[in-house]
């Protein structure tokens, strides 16, 4: 499931929402309550998103600690403060009690249905009752596992980005050059760059933004380019192959 999900949202512009989906259908295919695909999908792409702007803080972070400056990293840092700050206290909003949960549901339900109707579509058909029923079901959950649930999302992330390091190592981009902090502060740019579903799996966007942003910290132009294509290889092909292979068993028990 998770290959299969990862997959489409590499190759399917606008790639995450089509692999949330790709998921949920595969979960229920295989007989689970809708419910609990829900609040599972739900707070896993939460957690996600949180990690993402989470990084280019603790990147500008680092980067002051050891003496660094990137003014575009400290924009992202900036976006991601406040975005993340308005989705958590959303978050802590919904989780809060079933009242506001109820309300903040309804007044979500009711922009998304005018949104839809601007270009044409039929209104949603949730509301306030379905974030009352995903708050008793979410914090049941995240009582017992919030800890393991954030350990996870960090530990699955932070891999991608050690595929980037050793390529940049291995193409002759010293330390000297880009240091580890460096590295990791272009990375959680290019997560953030490839997070805006311009190009299925955020091709070229994703590229540019992190080839300029290490030849900026002083990376040798042609080691930078070549570490880039094969850290990009490495995280989508296999992925797309096993997604593939995985699809053609999606259907058995």
């Amino acid at each position: 499931m998770t290959q299969v999900s990862t997959a489409l949202s590499i190759v399917v512009p606008a790639g995450a929402a089509v692999g949330i989906a790709g998921a949920y259908g595969m979960l229920r295919r295989w007989g689970f309550p809708s419910r609990s695909i829900g609040r599972a999908v739900t707070l896993v792409s939460l957690w996600n998103q949180f990690a993402n702007l989470s990084y280019p803080i603790i990147a500008v972070f680092l980067l002051t600690a050891f003496g660094g400056d990137s003014a575009l990293l400290a924009t992202a840092a900036f976006v991601g403060v406040a975005v993340l700050g308005v989705a958590i206290a959303m978050l802590a909003a919904v989780l809060a009690s079933d009242r506001t949960a109820t309300d903040l549901g309804d007044l979500t339900a009711r922009f998304a249905s005018w949104l839809l109707h601007r270009i044409g579509r039929n209104p949603v058909l949730w509301g306030g009752t379905s974030f009352e029923r995903f708050r008793r079901d979410s914090l049941a959950l995240l009582r017992r596992r919030w800890h393991v649930l954030t350990m996870a999302t960090y530990a699955g992330t932070l891999t991608v980005f050690l595929v980037l390091f050793v390529s940049l190592r291995a193409f002759d981009v010293p330390g000297s050059e880009v240091s580890a902090v460096e590295a990791f502060a272009a990375w959680s740019l290019a997560r953030i760059l490839g997070s805006v579903p311009i190009t299925p799996g955020g091709i070229g966007v994703v590229e540019l933004g992190l080839t300029g942003a290490l030849v900026g910290f002083g990376g040798n132009n042609a080691g930078v380019v070549a570490a880039v294509l094969v850290y990009r290889f490495l995280t989508m092909v296999p992925t797309v192959a096993l997604g593939l292979l995985s699809a053609t068993t999606a259907r058995r028990p």
